[in-house]
């Protein structure tokens, strides 16, 4: 749905469009939270005003959101309906989100200054004024993530979380808690031109992709450029149709290839995987070192190679003898081998339990930062023992074999 009067400057809201949006948030019953996203200069100005109950009576909760910079402030009425006008009287390029009982509003207004609005189903019942001392529990929360969680089919066109997706929704929200522990705040991190690159390998549908960028961007205040790399030509022409719906090309790109024939316009600071199968981890593992990307988030997915290469014999007979317990045990020896090689070049690796099992299977998270130097004894040492003593070759030590050998003899 499109607004447009000629009368009013080119990014203006629709004065219609405002009056609703200013009676919804004072005159009607069930209002919830009104936010506002821009940019400015580069940097993320996000505004919000919510009603709240300070020692029982109606208050209405500013909160400023400016370069990662955040104040708040409580209002009357007054104040907060003057403060609603005057954001409601702002041009430029912006989002705006409505929430209240009577249902969802969401405004973009483009660069070229076309107003898109969407509007949500009503609630079931009105939502009660809030404590002014809620803590938001999700990082998706951070941020208004309801249009991109339409786009990508995790809610529905009412703006509810599908059950079918509730387990990707929590995968989501962890990883961006991980990538919180990963990453310093956007002005202490040291980078070219103060973007943050970050390449997604083996992206899919590009969920993590997407939620990436929208975290760092509005709720960490990056500057952020993020590639999704995946070989299947279906699901980029997907991914790249929802980024231009977005309005995010320009910042959200993909790249139709396997990981190992990526070429990318940049050096990655970040690198992503998530749930890549078999020896496509290791591929994006040696793609981060070849990179030489500072930041590793990856979350290995089914492997085989290494359980084709265990002896059955010696003392883990009887381990062995059953193919799950087999199974397990070379996904714990995979992930140990590859967590010490990446010691071995100088990450400093912490392994985490990221998501619980309920969610997925593949719950483990390989968290790495590239902080020390390369070819550390113990490291070393440790990963030869290992190695010698199940007379295996990982797959990750063969395709590093040129960036290990000065290590040791392979």
């Amino acid at each position: 749905m499109c607004y447009h009067n000629p009368m009013e400057s080119r990014t203006s809201l629709p004065a219609e469009l405002a009056a609703e949006i200013l009676a919804r948030c004072f005159e009607k019953p069930g209002f919830m939270k009104l936010i506002q996203t821009l940019r400015r200069g580069g940097k993320v100005f996000r505004i919000s005003i919510r009603p709240v109950l300070i020692r029982n009576e109606k208050m209405y909760q500013g909160e400023m959101i400016d370069d990662g910079q955040t104040s708040v402030k409580n209002m009357t009425e007054p104040e907060a309906r003057k403060g609603v006008e005057e954001i409601l009287a702002q041009s430029g390029a912006r989002e705006l989100h409505l929430l209240t009982a009577e249902g969802d509003l969401h405004v973009r207004i483009t660069k070229k200054g076309k107003p898109l609005v969407s509007r949500g189903g009503s609630q079931k019942e009105v939502v009660e004024v809030l404590p002014h001392d809620r803590v938001k529990k999700h990082p998706l929360d951070a941020f208004e993530s309801l249009p991109m969680l339409k786009a990508l089919g995790i809610a529905d066109t009412n703006g509810n979380l599908r059950i079918s997706m509730k387990g990707k929704h929590d995968q989501i929200n962890e990883l961006l808690r991980e990538l919180d522990t990963l990453l310093p705040a956007a002005e202490d991190a040291e980078l070219e031109n103060g973007v943050l690159n970050i390449v997604d390998c083996g992206c899919g549908k590009a969920y993590l992709t997407f939620s990436v960028y929208y975290y760092l961007v509005r709720a960490r205040g990056y500057r952020v450029k993020i590639i999704g790399i995946d070989s299947n030509p279906a699901i980029i022409s997907n991914v790249r149709e929802i980024a231009q719906r977005l309005d995010i090309s320009q910042d959200v790109s993909f790249i139709e290839s396997d990981i190992n024939s990526a070429e990318l316009p940049v050096q990655p600071d970040l690198l992503m995987g998530l749930h890549a199968c078999d020896t496509a981890t290791d591929d994006a593992l040696a793609r981060a070192s070849e990179w030489k990307c500072r930041y590793i988030l990856c979350s290995p997915c089914c492997q085989h190679d290494l359980q084709k290469q265990i002896n059955g014999g010696g003392p883990f007979k009887a381990v062995f003898r059953h193919g799950i317990l087999r199974e397990r045990f070379a996904d714990i020896l995979t992930d140990t081998f590859r967590t010490q090689i990446l010691r071995i070049l100088g990450f400093r690796v912490k392994v985490v339990e990221f998501v619980g099992a309920e969610a997925t299977a593949r719950n483990i998270l390989i968290r790495a930062e590239y902080a020390v130097k390369p070819g550390q004894i113990e490291a070393v040492r440790e990963y030869l023992e290992l190695r010698d003593y199940f007379k295996v070759t990982p797959y990750l030590q063969t395709r590093l074999a040129d960036k290990l050998s000065k290590y040791f003899e392979l």
